[in-house]
């Protein structure tokens, strides 16, 4: 398996629980760094967020071969990449990166991608959801892992991290005069985890915090009930996706049968968590793919 995927698939326990690898994989020891500054964050909720857990950990942020990535979030926030003075075209994204709902990879697949989106005119919000909590120390969490990947099994989703992605589409709808942005051109973008997230947010029973738009990144596409009303989706992933690529891709089928638009890119090569990194493969169009859908829709105008 590549290194990159290995470094940035926290999501990866999945696949290695079900055998896909044959050499046992130890994780990883990410340094730590300092937390960076945030300007401009946004918190999602005026006080605590509901369900707030007690006893987490200090957020931890720690430096990988792809980028930075950030575990222990219990303050989730929109942190904002907007376009140049008089650039924006009233669009916006919210970001969502993956990472197995116990860390963000959050400048691969969260700021790479805004700031590309923001030299498009749009508005782009990266999401810093709330995540499970993991030890501080890196050799720990790194312990931790290994744990996790002898176990084997799927990893729980945190229904705090899906709480925390309605809450950001419904924030920058209720606030969208404040950065110029149409409430009716409000699109979610995930990756791998945050495409679980996008998901569930999209096809949600909760119609209010339905994006506009998503984009489904190297996520699930297996059958789900896709309502009426569910929004555009764009949809990318490698065949050889170590995760979600090996069963029935009934999710776009469950899509065109809502009557909702939805373009799917399947890439011959890829693997997991391809992100905004070039690996010589097709995948490494998706992003410029992803515009093209987006221009075609008329929400880069």
């Amino acid at each position: 398996m590549r290194k990159r995927w290995l470094a940035l698939g926290l999501a990866s326990m999945v696949a290695l629980g079900s055998g896909v690898q044959a050499a046992p994989f130890q994780w990883p020891v990410a340094p730590l760094i300092e937390r960076p500054a945030e300007p401009g964050a946004i918190p999602l909720y005026d006080s605590a967020p509901p369900g707030a857990q007690a006893g987490m950990p200090a957020e931890t942020w720690t430096r990988a071969p792809s980028g930075r990535e950030v575990r222990n979030v219990s303050l989730p926030m929109l942190l904002p990449v907007l376009p140049a003075a008089g650039k924006a075209n009233g669009t916006a994204v919210i970001v969502a990166p993956g990472g197995g709902f116990r860390g963000l990879a959050i400048d691969n697949e969260g700021f790479e991608v805004a700031r590309r989106l923001a030299l498009e005119g749009v508005s782009a919000f990266v999401l810093k959801y709330r995540v499970f909590p993991t030890p501080v120390e890196p050799e720990r969490f790194a312990d931790e892992m290994n744990r996790i990947i002898a176990k084997g099994g799927p990893v729980p989703v945190n229904q705090a991290s899906l709480d925390d992605g309605r809450r950001a589409v419904q924030l920058l709808r209720q606030r969208a005069a404040s950065w110029g942005i149409r409430p009716d051109r409000i699109g979610l973008v995930g990756f791998s985890a945050g495409a679980m997230l996008t998901l569930s947010v999209s096809i949600g029973a909760e119609q209010t915090a339905r994006p506009d738009f998503a984009g489904i990144i190297y996520g699930p596409v297996e059958t789900a009930a896709v309502p009426p009303g569910a929004p555009p989706a764009f949809i990318a992933l490698a065949a050889n996706d170590e995760i979600f690529a090996h069963g029935d891709y009934g999710l776009i089928g469950a899509w065109q049968k809502a009557g909702a638009p939805v373009e799917f890119h399947l890439y011959g090569d890829g693997h997991h968590a391809f992100g905004m990194q070039k690996h010589g493969s097709t995948s490494d169009l998706w992003f410029e793919q992803f515009l093209a859908w987006m221009r075609m829709r008329g929400l880069l105008r």
